[in-house]
């Protein structure tokens, strides 16, 4: 705590300095003059500074250093000197910071930051453009333009630096992170200023009253700055919350380690996961869950530093960056206090919700030198934390030991889902008394750049932990609906199962998802299996059935995986809007020489006929399991026996070979799997 304090003093005592020795330079400036305080001249260009300054401090939102105030201040420069341009342009800031009551310590910085900007620009425009500090130019030539464009470009960087250097001082923050938002954009208004300022004073030279028609010109290119300044904030920022998104939060990350590399400091990084948001959305609607989320970022805000970065990574996530930490006992410490801002209920449309919250921490450089490591570690963290019902967790290696392992794979798998390396194989499912193909299933696999094709069992559970499932499965649906669109135009009319996740069974919004894919991709709902495994639905079975129920009301057919491997309730089964079983292949793969596992399909068998429900075995691999599958009375057949699962294009080959595509004969028809190698 004192050695926050000691820097805390350094900060303001840099910001001090800074202050005295702008009011000074103003003073010595003034004092040394020549400034005519009878001159229309001045009180014209006075006046027009003043307009610029009371606009600029009016504005809603923060505006460009370059504005029509520090135009005219310029062109004065060149007209009358420093003494001239300074006294107006210190006077018109004060004056404007008045009128708003902006806090009396941004009002004296800003009037130093502008008289060292100036003085600085009029000493460049002695040097270079041979005019005087004191008394301006005489008379433009062309030949001067050049030079005149460097008085500009100097003044633009003397104020944006010191006024970087002060904002970076008073909040705490990194240099670099109070500069860098001024560069880019206002390049461009620099231009402005270096073609505008000398046309101001060419036009006053020829008449006073030309100088205020240029005002509107000036303020349309304020406002297209400004207009650039918007969307650059847009494509940074999460419009629901108005807090830097993924990408913003990635930059302050990388600002962030940049600054402790080089002050030997730490860094911290969060991930806060939402506990209850689920249910608020499910109960009352998207629109109580978006007004939440609102209100999250201020109360995450208000446990922070202004120089820490609170960002929405996506859903119910949020980030959190702690730069320039002096030990690694602050990070539990704000963390801990997170959770007790969080762990107050929100208050919407009148009603208390309790949300709570899960927090992984990492620190820097001890869990990761860049941000890729330092996040999915944080996210490693976060989900240990929501395993233990809430609270936070500070990474461990021991606590994560495929963490090298896990953190490769996941920054593969977040690069394959945008890139586009996953990919769907299809696997046909037949009748087993004719033999006809009735569908297929669709079977995710990631073709890996270096691995080859990964099989989803090695990156499913692994993308259910991290959020990435969402989007997987949204792709999946929309790529397993648009190939039904496509057989149904060749003739094939196949339907379609799709295995859905934990996350996707108990999260309502899947079934908006599923209606307008079907709208778009014009397939009939009963085309449309979802499967789903009893440990899925018993996760959360009241949950589950609620929203199966609502798929089964969309007219979509429900599927149990697995059937036989997980712990379900007889009797919920009953009630559940399933109306097929399929029998996990480990029991099928064994019935011809086990005859336990011959009594349990037997036993699954009869158990779904009671039940009114097709049976489906999986793992079918032989003739003979084939057969006796036949004698069972089992509806329908899936396995390497019929065909492996293979991409779409060789199975359709397959089908259209045969002279009846819809009919598979076992003994008789090549698979597809003779074509096309998995």
């Amino acid at each position: 705590m004192a050695v926050r304090g000691r820097r805390r003093w350094s900060a303001c005592l840099g910001v001090a300095v800074l202050t005295v020795a702008g009011w000074i330079a103003l003073g010595l400036t003034v004092h040394r003059g020549p400034v005519d305080l009878g001159s229309p001249g001045l009180w014209v260009y006075g006046s027009l500074v003043l307009l610029g300054e009371v606009l600029l401090a009016s504005a809603p939102t923060h505006q460009s250093a370059i504005n029509t105030s520090t135009v005219f201040a310029l062109a004065l420069l060149l007209r009358a000197g420093a003494p001239s341009a300074v006294l107006a342009l210190a006077t018109a800031s004060l004056i404007a910071n008045f009128v708003i009551r902006r806090s009396l310590v941004r009002a004296v910085t800003t009037v130093a930051v502008y008289s060292l900007a100036l003085i600085a620009a009029g000493a460049t425009m002695q040097v270079l453009a041979h005019g005087s500090v004191w008394t301006g130019v005489d008379r433009f030539r062309v030949g001067s333009l050049p030079a005149i464009a460097g008085v500009g470009l100097i003044f633009v960087f003397v104020g944006v630096s010191l006024d970087g250097l002060v904002d970076a001082l008073l909040h705490d923050a990194p240099m670099l992170a109070g500069l860098q938002p001024f560069f880019g954009v206002e390049a461009i208004a620099a231009i402005a200023v270096m073609a505008l300022a000398p046309v101001v004073d060419v036009a006053a030279k020829t008449s006073l009253a030309l100088p205020p028609l240029l005002v509107l010109p000036l303020i349309a290119v304020q406002r297209t700055a400004a207009v650039s300044r918007a969307k650059e904030h847009q494509a940074l920022h999460d419009v629901l919350t108005g807090l830097p998104n993924r990408a913003l939060f990635r930059d302050r990350m990388h600002q962030a380690i940049a600054e402790a590399r080089r002050s030997h400091r730490l860094i911290a990084v969060m991930v806060i996961d939402l506990d209850h948001f689920k249910e608020v959305n499910d109960t009352l609607g998207h629109h109580v869950g978006d007004l939440l989320l609102a209100q999250v970022g201020p109360r995450l805000a208000g446990c922070l530093r202004e120089s820490d970065t609170v960002a929405r990574l996506g859903g119910d996530e949020f980030g959190i960056v702690l730069p320039a930490l002096l030990d690694s006992e602050t990070a539990p410490k704000v963390a801990a206090k997170l959770l007790r801002a969080l762990d107050q209920p929100f208050m919407v449309h009148g009603l208390e919700l309790d949300v709570g919250a899960s927090i992984g921490v990492t620190l820097f450089p001890e869990h990761g030198e860049d941000p890729d490591a330092l996040l999915q570690r944080a996210d490693v963290a976060m989900y240990q934390a929501k395993q233990q019902t809430g609270g936070f967790v500070v990474y461990a290696l021991d606590r994560d030991p495929h963490s090298v392992g896990r953190l490769a794979m996941l920054t593969d798998l977040r690069r394959a889902v945008e890139e586009g390396q996953l990919t769907l194989f299809y696997q046909p499912k037949a009748d087993l008394r004719t033999g006809q193909v009735i569908g297929v299933e669709a079977l995710l696999r990631w073709r890996h750049p270096q691995r080859g094709l990964i099989q989803p069992g090695d990156f499913i559970p692994l993308a259910e932990r991290t959020g990435l499932i969402q989007p997987i499965a949204l792709w999946v649906l929309n790529e397993a609906l648009a190939q039904t669109n496509l057989w149904r135009h060749e003739g094939l009319a196949l339907s379609m199962a799709v295995n859905l996740s934990v996350r996707n069974v108990h999260d309502f919004a899947i079934t908006e998802d599923l209606a307008t894919l079907l709208e778009r991709w014009e397939v009939p709902a009963h085309l449309l299996q979802l499967e789903v495994t009893e440990s899925t639905i018993m996760h959360d079975p009241a949950n589950a059935m609620a929203v199966l129920t609502t798929l089964d009301g969309m007219g979509l057919r429900l599927a149990i995986d697995d059937f036989g491997t997980g712990y379900s309730s007889l009797a919920y089964l009953k009630r559940l809007p399933v109306s097929e079983l399929k029998i996990d292949k480990s029991f099928v793969i064994a019935m011809t020489t086990d005859e336990s596992d011959a009594v349990i399909v037997r036993s699954t068998i009869e158990l779904a006929r009671n039940l009114g429900l097709r049976v489906v075995a999986e793992g079918v691999e032989t003739a003979e399991a084939w057969n006796q599958l036949n004698a069972l009375r089992c509806d329908v057949a899936q396995g390497f026996y019929l065909s492996p699962a293979v991409p779409a294009q060789a199975l359709t080959d397959w089908m259209h070979r045969e002279r009846r595509p819809e009919l598979w004969l076992p003994g008789r028809n090549g698979s597809p799997a003779s074509v096309v190698e998995e």
